[in-house]
């Protein structure tokens, strides 16, 4: 093995019930006087961002919100929050919601001072250099789902209209400056919501864990992250308004978007273009694809796995932990195929060609091709 990495790991985080009270501070601390409060169409008008807009208003920070975001963003929306942020002369953004509404608020944030089209952004080698770095604005982060972790990540994902193939946007820059970490804002989610947000965290953290690039650090978030999960997320779906398992599953989902530095894997490959095309939840659409993947790994992640299952207390073998893993996705009312979330075979060559295309490809453990990607599809639908 060569010990070789690049590591980094994330930004200020303010963790805790109420402290949704310090957003004002947290715009001082990041040198914001005229925030724009970016979010989903889906909570724009709930008591949370109400609440959340009038401790801005209150703080002479004035109460601009822009909700026109899809639950997968792409380029329209993204040239519709920047004309609603250039208009109103704004000098920062609080990107506030699930991955939807955080991943478009950090990138009119970083897209309000360049010049180029923000595909020549992609998380492609050093394409993250060709940015004006003095050009993006401080951005706050105030997660109120617990899955994406893009509360403490440098990227996002937009999708392309045109071609509906998801990108991931990278620059350092785009690492919110501050995050706010308020679990009662979270007490509202559906338990739909709750469920996708929360295997989305259990699959970032199994990706990352399995990956065979050289990260310890992300390693051991990432076990960590696994338990959490399966300790409490049945306890906020069971009950919404567990304040102690909504927490720590804001947990997990920070730890792991932190974890999957180390790389994601044949999930997130098969979830990317199925999001795209046929605009599946994505946390959701992890958890229907994950049983043929971790098929397809178990060659190489046998013993890992049984590693984590004793961990998790659930055994010590990869039967052990499928079966949990299983379960888990059960009691969460997750469907078995993908069938259930509205896609068809019919656009199955697409799904395969931007499967193979997709970054997370580099972290599976078991290198993918047409033939298992394809198969992997089969068995999902």
């Amino acid at each position: 093995m060569t010990l070789v990495g690049n590591w980094s790991y994330p930004t200020a985080i303010k963790f805790g019930a109420g402290r949704i009270t310090e957003l004002p501070q947290a715009c001082a601390q990041a040198s914001i006087t005229k925030p724009l409060l970016v979010t989903d169409r889906g909570l724009a008008n709930l008591p949370i961002t109400q609440q959340t807009l009038g401790i801005l208003d209150a703080a002479g920070l004035g109460a601009a919100v822009f909700s026109e975001v899809g639950p997968n963003p792409d380029e329209t929306h993204l040239e519709a929050g920047l004309a609603v942020y250039r208009a109103g002369g704004h000098d920062g953004v609080v990107a506030f919601g699930g991955g939807s509404g955080i991943d478009l608020g950090k990138m009119i944030a970083f897209m309000a001072g360049q010049s180029r089209p923000v595909w020549d952004y992609e998380d492609v080698g050093d394409w993250w250099t060709r940015a004006d770095a003095s050009a993006i604005a401080p951005i706050i982060a105030v997660p109120t789902t617990a899955g994406t972790g893009s509360e403490v990540g440098r990227a996002s994902v937009l999708t392309n209209s045109v071609t509906h193939v998801k990108k991931i946007i990278f620059h350092p820059k785009i690492l919110p400056a501050v995050v706010i970490c308020d679990p009662e804002l979270t007490v509202g989610m559906p338990k739909p919501i709750s469920a996708g947000t929360g295997l989305d965290a259990f699959a970032h953290c199994l990706e990352a864990y399995c990956s065979p690039h050289y990260h310890p650090l992300s390693q051991g978030i990432a076990l960590e992250g696994l338990r959490l999960v399966s300790d409490y997320l049945p306890r906020a779906y069971a009950d919404g308004t567990d304040i102690e398992a909504r927490g720590q599953m804001m947990s997990a989902a920070a730890m792991g978007a932190i974890a999957f530095q180390k790389g994601l894997g044949a999930i997130h490959a098969l979830s990317h273009p199925i999001g795209a095309i046929y605009g599946t939840h994505h946390g959701t659409t992890n958890a229907v694809v994950m049983p043929p993947v971790l098929r397809l790994n178990r060659p190489a992640v046998e013993e890992r796995l049984g590693r984590a299952a004793a961990y998790l207390g659930v055994g010590d073998s990869f039967d052990a932990f499928y079966d949990h893993a299983m379960k888990l996705r059960g009691e969460m009312g997750i469907p078995d195929k993908l069938t259930a979330l509205g896609v068809s075979g019919d656009r199955i060559d697409e799904m395969v060609a931007q499967a193979l295309e997709d970054p997370s490809c580099g972290g599976n453990p078991i290198p993918l091709t047409e033939s298992n990607v394809r198969q992997l599809f089969l068995d999902s639908l």
